[in-house]
């Protein structure tokens, strides 16, 4: 199974999520040790995952034909006449 490309939306709500979620919970544990330290930084990092996962995938580009009005297409249909 071919995994898709992470799109620009699921990159940055993950990036914000592990910042901030990193900020918010060292400001609010107080920690000072490695040990807390590496269990807010890998919480983060999964709950970032987690956000940038559940971003909606863009559906496939649907392809829109333009058709011209007829009298614009009867119109380039004639052949332009020039003085020589």
């Amino acid at each position: 199974m071919i995994m898709p490309r992470p799109t620009a939306a699921q990159l940055s709500y993950g990036s914000c999520t592990v910042i901030f979620s990193t900020l918010a919970m060292l400001l609010l544990s107080q920690t000072s040790s490695g040990v807390g330290i590496a269990v807010i930084a890998v919480s983060a990092l999964l709950l970032g995952l987690l956000v940038a996962m559940t971003v909606p995938m863009p559906k496939k580009p649907r392809v829109v034909a333009v058709r011209k009005p007829a009298a614009e297409r009867e119109q380039a249909e004639e052949p332009v006449l020039t003085q020589s």
